[in-house]
């Protein structure tokens, strides 16, 4: 019995486990100051506890919605078992499951280092990481638009302040455009939102599927009109050229474990893009149909040839990999801009790869810079590091996969997205961007790796053993290895992908499990019309 009760309420499990370990982490309270004295050091050794069984549990909860989400089924949870599409309505499906496994993939290996000193840089680091973790598992399971933007919004305010954990003037600076930014482009979230409202009397993204082909000219223009708005809001978030120019000097600035859990937060803006423009305003959204695809693809590519030229330049290799974060995305939304199926299959199965590896980047320039003394991470000739064969290994290993070399996953979904892309009007232009993209990569981490390793000087700078730390390189590792795993299960994560790419075309399926029998539509409020959910489908109490 008790199992059937915890099975039913699995869907909203990963927004209600970070949720109220974030709280618990507030009550039990934080240090205070620069010194930590023995009631804060056991404050601090609880936090890390907590923090860490939460994301462990989240990371067993993701694996269960998987393997069920695996056998097509399609969990609805009916947030106070309100009908959809007038209540909150929360789903998960393959694809909402890959997310969720995903970003607890990449927030425990991280959350595991941040706990090797990190975490004791600033206030409150656990709970804010929390609700970090809360605001991006909720974008992934939420099922209508206006609950994707609270949750970009609970995201972006923990983000703000991790953003400045260590605190520092750099951060500060890339900080405060980065919080302009950002609310400028919510701004923008609120006006699209609201033309798609005015228009279609629906917010809920399955009720929207089944609305949307069915609004034609000259209402449709509206629709298109809110329809880019909210590209341009997803593409800021996912850095999308030209709206991509903030990241570089955030992650940049940011601390190590923070830039490597934001990895997965470009990740938010890529799904956002490919549930609503791909689905909602994809093939078979009538008048509406294929409203970005002009547009999507071209500044796809645009962003991965941008993102690797900034890479070339970079002077530090945190800001390397910063930029090489922006070319990955450029390479996974061009995918998506192919709309196909074989497409996004290949994209999604990329993607996977490029969050893993960017992440493990991440922590991997902060510990050269540890051990390069003064010189830190600049690509200047400097002091040898103290570990040069396992950082140089691992940073090898990192490169290779993201150029795309085989037999790695980075060349399994490179190949991949060639292959859909063979038979599309682009097809000269994305095997020219995907491949010179990956050769340019492994110039601008060669030429990165061999000033590190290579051009030393003799001496070893005082407190180089400070980046010398089992429990920070088994973290890094992690991240790679779990990159590797994907080569070893390629197969069947392929098949995986692919069904999820398959799945987000079908909207009747869609449309079925969220409203119920009949698949019954909201009422637009102005036309007096009333739509009567009836026997829906998935209501908390039948589970």
């Amino acid at each position: 019995m008790l199992k059937d009760v915890l099975m039913s309420h699995l869907p909203v499990l990963p927004v209600l486990i970070p949720a109220l370990c974030g709280v618990l982490l507030l009550l039990l309270g934080d240090h205070v100051g620069s010194g930590l004295g023995a009631h804060d050091q056991h404050k601090l050794r609880w936090a890390r506890r907590l923090s860490l069984s939460a994301v462990s549990l989240s990371l067993v909860v993701a694996v269960v919605l998987l393997l069920r989400a695996n056998a097509g089924e399609l969990m609805v949870y009916l947030v106070g078992d309100w009908p959809a599409p007038f209540g909150i309505a929360l789903l998960v499906d393959r694809l909402g499951a890959l997310m969720l496994l995903l970003s607890a993939c990449v927030a425990l290996p991280v959350l595991w280092y941040a706990s090797g000193g990190w975490d004791a840089h600033g206030r409150y680091f656990h709970a804010l990481f929390q609700f970090q973790l809360m605001g991006l598992n909720g974008a992934f399971v939420t099922g209508d638009l206006f609950n994707l933007f609270v949750f970009f919004e609970v995201l972006l305010i923990s983000s703000y302040v991790l953003m400045l954990h260590g605190q520092g003037g750099a951060r500060l600076k890339a900080g405060l455009h980065y919080v302009v930014l950002n609310l400028l482009a919510s701004a923008l979230f609120l006006i699209g939102v609201s033309l798609i409202y005015a228009k279609t009397g629906t917010l809920n993204l399955a009720d929207l599927a089944l609305r949307v082909p069915e609004v034609a000219e000259p209402d449709a223009a509206v629709l298109r009109v809110g329809a880019l708005i909210l590209l341009v809001v997803f593409g800021f978030k996912a850095a999308l050229m030209p709206m991509a120019m903030w990241l570089p000097n955030t992650y940049a600035a940011a601390s190590a474990p923070v830039a490597a859990l934001f990895a997965i937060m470009t990740k938010v803006g890529v799904y956002a893009i490919l549930r609503v423009h791909g689905v909602v305003f994809g093939e078979g959204a009538g008048a509406s149909a294929l409203t970005v695809e002009p547009v999507l693809l071209p500044l796809a590519l645009g962003t991965s040839v941008v993102g690797v030229l900034g890479a070339l330049a970079s002077r530090t290799l945190a800001r390397l990999v910063a930029w090489l974060t922006v070319a990955s995305v450029g390479t996974v939304l061009a995918g998506i801009g192919l709309f196909g199926s074989a497409a996004w299959g290949a994209a999604l199965y990329y993607m996977l790869n490029s969050t893993l590896v960017i992440a493990a980047l991440f922590l991997l320039a902060e510990l050269v810079a540890a051990q390069r003394g003064a010189a830190e991470g600049q690509l200047v000739p400097a002091s040898p590091v103290a570990q040069p064969t396992v950082l140089g290994l691992m940073l090898l290993l990192a490169a290779a996969s993201t150029a795309g070399l085989p037999p790695l996953p980075g060349f399994i979904g490179k190949l991949m997205l060639l292959e859909a892309a063979s038979t599309h009007a682009w097809a000269a232009g994305v095997w020219a961007v995907i491949l010179g993209v990956g050769f340019l990569s492994l110039v601008g981490l060669a030429r990165a790796g061999s000033i590190l390793f290579w051009h030393v000087s003799d001496e070893r700078p005082a407190g180089a053993a400070s980046g010398h730390s089992v429990k920070l390189l088994l973290a890094s590792a992690a991240l790679l290895a779990a990159s590797v795993a994907m080569s070893v299960g390629a197969a069947p994560l392929q098949r995986y992908c692919a069904a999820a790419a398959l799945q987000l075309q079908d909207r009747a399926a869609y449309a079925a499990a969220v409203l119920g029998a009949g698949a019954p539509t909201s009422t637009r409020p102005y036309d007096g019309r009333l739509g009567s959910p009836q026997g829906t489908q998935s209501t908390n109490k039948e589970r």
